[in-house]
């Protein structure tokens, strides 16, 4: 099934979406982006997801990331489905939400970028959209990738938590180990050498000890 991988380039597709028609890489700009799939308009696990995605939106536009939805329905159903989800929040029900979502009836672009869950079928017998997560960075390069399946909802505080990640470690020369939240030590990649980490990071680096006695797990407090 056709998709992407890491490091490539996000298509420059046109979609009609709720905020209009779109070119995806004027849509994106210089920002990063977030492209999330969904099986259907009207579903449950859906809605409540979307709904997270809204109150988070905030969150993501102080990382100048850019969300986009898509779903294989009409943009119609799509505008009327937002009430639903800004009801589900609490909040009043209109046709609109802080992130575009993309109307994919054909499921031309879901097919395009392998985001198709054979085992979950609609009532005709064809495959539902997963729920797919794309990072694209600046250079509209695919920088992650998360797939679930159409049964299982996305968290939507890891995807801002990889996201803090992905950017930190685009600029500086670390890596985020496991369970990393913003704010933790952070690991000195493994290609720098010794003398130039020191250099590049004033607030010290700390070295565990191993039985191996190889010295590959150096660790320094966040950088700015």
């Amino acid at each position: 099934m056709p998709g992407l991988l890491l490091g490539d380039e996000a298509p420059n597709f046109e979609a009609d979406t709720t905020q209009g028609r779109i070119r995806f890489h004027d849509f994106l700009g210089d920002s990063w982006g977030i492209l999330f799939s969904h099986p259907r308009d009207f579903t449950p696990v859906c809605t409540t997801e979307l709904g997270r995605a809204a109150k988070l939106a905030a969150e993501f536009s102080k990382r100048n990331v850019k969300m986009i939805a898509l779903s294989i329905d009409s943009v119609q159903d799509h505008l009327s489905w937002c009430k639903d989800i800004n009801a589900y929040n609490g909040e009043q029900p209109a046709e609109k939400l802080p992130f575009p979502i993309i109307a994919d009836k054909n499921r031309e672009l879901a097919v395009k970028l392998g985001m198709l869950d054979p085992d979950e079928l609609d009532k005709d017998g064809m495959p539902l959209t997963a729920r797919v997560v794309f990072v694209f960075g600046p250079d509209k390069k695919l920088k992650l990738s998360i797939l679930y399946p159409a049964t299982t909802g996305r968290n939507f505080d890891e995807i801002l938590r990889v996201v803090d990640s992905l950017q930190l470690t685009a600029y500086k020369k670390v890596a985020t180990p496991v369970d990393w939240k913003p704010g933790d030590s952070v690991m000195v990649v493994p290609t720098l050498p010794d003398e130039e980490a020191k250099k590049l990071f004033p607030k010290g680096v700390f070295t565990k000890e191993l039985p191996s006695g190889k010295k590959y797990l150096r660790y320094t407090p966040q950088p700015e």
